[in-house]
């Protein structure tokens, strides 16, 4: 007994510290010539494509200077939410204010539809290595895996979730905003592991990224938040860094509202949406 509350003591502990800890710097911020940015990718050609939501397209900036070099799609995506390019050169767009996910043939003017997948609320999507897509229907509660145009499974009580990535393992893993929490599944959309609880505070998760040693990078946005969190760690997932204050600003260290999230190496890119800008922050390596 007295060795359970030593751990459970110490795991306190590591969990505040780890949400004093900030696991990047601050680097760079955007101009504000975005309109509710929600998620972002880093796109085949190294440049930045942004969900610009309000202005109905994806917004295309130089991964350096984060300016505006061009848009894709420009006023023909309503509400859009997310974007995700695939390993095939396949790209789907979560196209919100259509209830659905459109999948084009590569960045293309103009663009070069291939598939619209019906999902009620779509906000979030994912182009697997399985040559599946995944999209978060949100106003169905489903995330739903197509062969093709065909839905070929579901997983159910995600209402109003937003995003699905895909981990270096080919797992799945669900921001659940609704729930506060992030669920992982396999490729068949079996549930296979829930992070909750007070140890990761989350009070709204939206967006998220997924490292190459399979660390998650998230977006909490109704926390002003953005969260590492090790989901592989030897004494169960933990949380490892926080970058934020939870109060909404704008600065080094600070975000209002954030959004998506982009992984490129020691590189992380935030869509900072209240803000109406992309933030850079690094990890300085020796």
């Amino acid at each position: 007994m007295i060795r359970l509350l030593t751990l459970l003591v110490a795991a306190a502990t590591a969990s505040t510290a780890a949400a004093d800890t900030p696991f990047a710097t601050f680097d760079k911020a955007g101009p504000e010539v975005l309109n509710d940015p929600h998620d972002l990718a880093i796109g085949p050609d190294g440049r930045l494509y942004v969900a610009d939501k309000f202005a109905n397209r994806i917004a295309i900036l130089d991964p350096e200077t984060l300016e505006l070099m061009g848009t894709f799609a420009a006023g023909q995506l309503p509400g859009v939410h997310d974007i995700a390019f695939g390993p095939d050169g396949r790209v789907a767009v979560a196209v919100t204010g259509r209830d659905g996910v459109v999948v084009f043939d590569g960045i293309t003017e103009p663009p070069k539809p291939l598939l619209s997948l019906y999902a009620a609320r779509s906000e979030g999507a994912v182009i697997h290595s399985n040559g599946k897509v995944y999209a978060m229907a949100g106003g169905a509660g489903a995330l739903i895996a197509y062969e093709g145009d065909v839905p070929v499974a579901q997983a159910a009580g995600l209402w109003g979730a937003h995003d699905v990535a895909e981990a270096p393992d080919g797992t799945l893993w669900a921001a659940d905003n609704r729930g506060r929490r992030l669920v992982q599944y396999s490729q068949d959309l079996t549930e296979l592991q829930v992070l909750e609880g007070p140890e990761f505070g989350f009070a709204g998760p939206r967006y998220l990224d997924v490292d190459a040693d399979g660390r998650l990078v998230v977006a909490d946005q109704d926390a002003h938040r953005i969260l590492m969190i090790d989901p592989l760690a030897p004494e169960g997932a933990r949380l490892v860094g926080v970058l934020g204050d939870g109060e909404p600003g704008k600065g080094p260290g600070k975000f209002d509202d954030p959004e998506g999230v982009a992984i490129d190496g020691a590189r992380y890119y935030f869509a900072d949406s209240d803000n109406n800008r992309v933030v850079r922050y690094v990890v300085v390596l020796n």
